[in-house]
């Protein structure tokens, strides 16, 4: 990052004004996705600037934004915090397709700034190997969701005196973020079917994972997106008119490949079994620590009581404890783990520490391979049937892990098996209600789901995986009947 005097570029993002544009200095980020981001010289984007200087958000430099993907994919090691510079970037080139469309008579700049800063801060909440760290936390029933967590931080005294300048915004971003659905277009920026975090995350997780799948037609679907008024329902009823995004009709063949492209993403690279393996030992590996800290024995977890997964474990709504962890913290302290005296503590993160991994049975595939794979002479029905056949023995065989209490079973509070489930819809069909989690496509003077407009997007199901892991042999052995037992 460094400070330059102000160039052009960018001077229109987020309707600054030539008197902003002039004052102070503006500041370059490289970024291997966007190559430069500038902040502007304005006071808007100072702000942002100072933000991004603050405790909370450097943090972010020390928590992977793909957790243990790196297990599988080495390159895959890029930070929450250089994604978020790259939301705040590509929020805002949103923005501006918002005020050409709609002018800036119309054009709200403070609704705006809102969406812009809550995509700069908006993964300031996440814990050490994020969503794995928070899949423990509901195990324990302890700590908040990070999207709670960020209402916390924006509350916090350094938060509140970067946003000096504009003290309304923490409060206001951290809406947006809880929000459960987005309830203006500038909201959306934030949080829709095609937002600035998976334009994003989609582009950023695909480069450095190494994956050649997964490209999106970025620029063609920027150019290719407008804002137009249409009709909102409820209960199909006319309600009122919304802004809304909208992409033109040539852009539909680069829509169908963002859906799809990130479908792929989901299969080979956040539901990767490795990754998703490794995540179920980290959530097992919290939550014996947990267990001794609870029992004030954490040094039987090779850890001292000032360590910051113990001081967090003892108290989850402490903002600092939370900002005091980070997935470095958790890195660092595995060899000292590994050394507990707790045995189940030293494996779990000897497993972690040397990628010693359960052995992975991906039902839901042994199942597909076996019962629901189209014949040369099977018609549409039969296929169904196949398919459907296959998820009844997947759930059997779910349903027989839980009979038999598969998952409690321990050896020195060690878990013999772990389950993994993975579902992704591909594309959620919503009812105009939720105008926001739409795609519309504008063909001629009507406006259409993304859905209607393409047979492969509307074709798409639910992707489901079932996934169980064995400690051993013994556990593998024991799975492998269940699946036998479930497939008769």
């Amino acid at each position: 990052m460094e400070n330059v005097k102000e160039s052009r570029q960018g001077c229109q993002l987020a309707g600054a004004t030539r008197a902003e544009r002039q004052m102070g200095k503006s500041q370059r980020v490289r970024d291997p996705v966007h190559n430069l981001i500038e902040f502007d010289g304005g006071d808007f984007e100072q702000t942002c600037w100072k933000v991004l200087q603050t405790r909370p958000m450097q943090r972010l430099r020390r928590v992977k934004q793909l957790g243990f993907s790196e297990y599988t994919y080495p390159g895959a090691s890029h930070t929450r915090l250089s994604h978020s510079i790259g939301v705040f970037h590509t929020a805002r080139l949103l923005a501006e397709v918002v005020r050409k469309s709609l002018g800036n008579d119309h054009y709200r700049q403070s609704d705006a700034q809102i969406a812009i800063a809550a995509a700069l801060v908006h993964d300031v909440g996440h814990g050490p190997f994020s969503h794995a760290f928070e899949d423990a936390l509901k195990k324990l029933k302890k700590g908040r969701k990070h999207e709670l967590r960020t209402r916390q931080i924006m509350q916090t005294d350094e938060m509140q005196e970067a946003f000096e300048d504009y003290p309304e915004l923490p409060e206001q971003i951290a809406d947006l973020i809880e929000a459960e659905f987005p309830t203006n277009i500038y909201a959306s920026i934030v949080s829709s079917q095609m937002d600035a975090d998976r334009l994003d995350y989609m582009r950023r997780d695909r480069m450095m994972s190494g994956t050649q799948q997964s490209g999106i037609d970025f620029d063609w679907l920027l150019s290719n997106l407008e804002v137009q008024k249409v009709p909102v329902g409820q209960d199909g009823k006319f309600v009122r008119k919304a802004y809304t995004f909208v992409i033109n009709e040539k852009a539909v063949v680069a829509a169908e490949g963002y859906i799809f492209s990130l479908l792929y993403l989901y299969k080979n690279v956040y539901f990767h079994k490795t990754t998703r393996g490794l995540e179920k030992i980290f959530t097992a590996l919290v939550f014996r620590i947990a267990e001794l800290v609870q029992e004030g024995s954490e040094e039987k977890a090779g850890l001292h009581s000032t360590h910051p997964l113990v001081q967090f474990l003892r108290d989850a709504e402490d903002i600092e404890n939370f900002l005091a962890l980070d997935d470095t913290v958790v890195l660092g302290s595995l060899n000292s783990m590994s050394l507990a005296p707790d045995g189940a503590v030293a494996e779990l993160a000897i497993r972690l520490r040397d990628r010693k991994i359960y052995k992975c049975i991906d039902v839901t595939n042994r199942m597909m391979r076996s019962f629901g794979l189209p014949k040369e002479d099977d018609d549409a029905d039969a296929q169904a049937a196949r398919g459907a056949e296959a998820a009844r023995r997947v759930a059997r065989v779910a349903e027989m892990v839980a009979e038999r209490g598969l998952l409690t079973q321990m050896a020195d509070n060690v878990p013999l098996f772990l389950e993994d489930t993975a579902p992704r819809s591909p594309y959620k069909r919503v009812d105009s209600s939720r105008l926001f989690s739409r795609i519309h496509v504008a063909a001629g003077k009507d406006l259409h789901d993304l859905a209607e407009m393409s047979p492969a997007v509307n074709s798409l199901s639910d992707y489901k995986a079932y996934r169980l892991y064995g400690r051993d042999r013994a556990e593998v052995r024991e799975i492998e009947r269940i699946i036998e037992e479930a497939s008769q």
